[in-house]
């Protein structure tokens, strides 16, 4: 057995002679097992052992033959003693997630304090088999039909390879002994169902039964590999990041913010897999996202809002931003000079005096704008269009919709909801930010003082 350790820890790139290692000890066979065989190996280790205090003296005795197998062995051994009960309780889990959270989090924090590579754990081949079923029961993608990973995070399962028989003869022909958690063998949970009863039945119709699976586990790990291939390629095309179309739309974080080309999502083999690939990681529930998938060829519009994101079909593609938690600005402007209306736009306000004879001239800078000064009212008001908001746009004789003039331009639903606007002390618009001030203020022969703004 240790022959066949000793391949798999290489084949899967798994420990390093040169690192520290901690080997999650419970006292059962198989942490025990996994203990001795990587002193055997030659690897720098130190145990831990965590005690739930959940099993009476059964906790206390598994802490104990912990800590003389450890002195025996000459390996440095670290406990932590906790009150799962209590912790279960307080964040509303299972008292299994409730162990599991509590244990990982130690790991991980005693890997940090020790500057360890990784915590290694004893999941043998009969683990990975029930990891699979009950994925399967539950129900599940690729992903939770492969089976336990050699290595995941910090964690690395050495043991993988062997079964709990080999396990057992190892201990056996060492004489070294192991305790036995009695919860292990009461079906009273999903894990401890299949492996007292589902899995002896099966193996009734096939003996070789955790072979046969962990070969199709391997299958789809190959298949799983031309899949992730496929969707990687297929994302370099289909998700690209976008920003703000005008100077006067404040559409944040920009970084953040990218489409999804729906010619390549209907194109690829599966578009449900590759939105879900996209999505999923960032909220988006399995149901929402088959609602999407379903919606590809219905009218844009619609949104959909994860925990932390939101998303809306734009004719031709899908466009995700990040929720923005703070409430839109709303700045005062009593009087020319400079302002900043956030870390990415500032405006400057400044009176010019104009002779009257002259012809009016426009900018074509769509952040720079002059004004007839002698009808507008300060304060000014620089906000978020809202609903029913309405302007005359320049050259256009009566008022319109600021959310109808903003469809004709095709600006999407998250341009339309952060495009800027400025508005005189009466409430009439002034500007739309970068795209068309009103016909009411525009320049004419007349004017005489003009309101010159810029945006910076």
């Amino acid at each position: 057995m240790l022959n066949k350790v000793r391949r798999f820890i290489a084949f899967e790139h798994l420990l390093q002679a040169d690192r520290l290692y901690l080997v999650a000890l419970s006292g059962g066979a198989d942490s025990v097992c996994l203990l001795l065989c990587l002193k055997e190996l030659g690897y720098r280790i130190e145990a831990v052992h965590c005690n739930f205090h959940l099993r009476g003296e059964e906790s206390q005795r598994d802490e104990q033959y912990c800590q003389e197998l450890c002195v025996r062995e000459n390996i440095p051994l670290h406990k932590a003693h906790f009150d799962t009960k209590t912790y279960a309780a307080q964040h509303k889990v299972s008292i299994e997630m409730a162990a599991r959270s509590l244990r990982y989090r130690y790991f991980f924090q005693l890997k940090e304090t020790l500057a360890a590579d990784a915590v290694c754990t004893g999941h043998h081949k009969e683990d990975s088999v029930e990891t699979i079923l009950i994925n399967l029961v539950r129900g599940t993608g690729l992903n939770g039909l492969m089976g336990i990973r050699p290595r995941k995070g910090g964690v690395v399962r050495p043991l993988l390879c062997v079964t709990r028989q080999e396990i057992e003869q190892y201990l056996r022909s060492r004489s070294v002994s192991f305790v036995t958690d009695s919860t292990n063998l009461v079906d009273d949970v999903v894990r401890n169902k299949i492996r007292l009863n589902i899995l002896p039945q099966l193996a009734e119709i096939n003996p070789s039964v955790n072979d046969a699976v962990l070969t199709a586990a391997n299958h789809l790990s190959e298949v799983d590999a031309i899949v992730r291939d496929s969707l990687n390629m297929a994302l370099d095309k289909a998700v690209r990041p976008i920003g703000s179309t005008s100077p006067g739309n404040s559409f944040y974080p920009l970084e953040h913010t990218f489409k999804i080309d729906l010619k390549v999502v209907r194109h690829f083999p599966s578009p449900a897999y590759l939105l879900f690939h996209i999505l999923k990681p960032l909220g988006f529930t399995p149901s929402q996202i088959a609602e999407v998938t379903a919606h590809l060829e219905g009218q844009p519009g619609q949104v959909w809002a994860s925990s932390t994101h939101e998303l809306t079909h734009d004719r031709d593609s899908l466009l995700v931003m990040p929720v923005v938690a703070e409430k839109p600005r709303e700045l005062i402007i009593p009087e020319t000079g400079r302002y900043v209306y956030d870390d990415g736009l500032s405006i400057r306000l400044t009176k010019e005096n104009r002779s009257p004879a002259s012809s009016p001239s426009f900018s074509r800078n769509p952040a720079i704008i002059d004004l007839d000064a002698s009808s507008i009212r300060f304060p000014l008001t620089l906000r978020r269009t809202a609903e029913g908001d309405r302007f005359m746009p320049l050259g256009m004789s009566g008022t319109q919709l600021v959310s109808d003039f903003l469809t004709n331009l095709k600006r999407n639903r998250f341009e339309k909801r952060s495009q800027l606007v400025l508005l005189d002390a009466s409430g009439v618009i002034l500007w739309l930010l970068g795209l068309r001030i009103s016909e009411c203020f525009k320049v004419s022969s007349h004017t005489t003082s003009c309101l010159h703004i810029e945006l910076l």
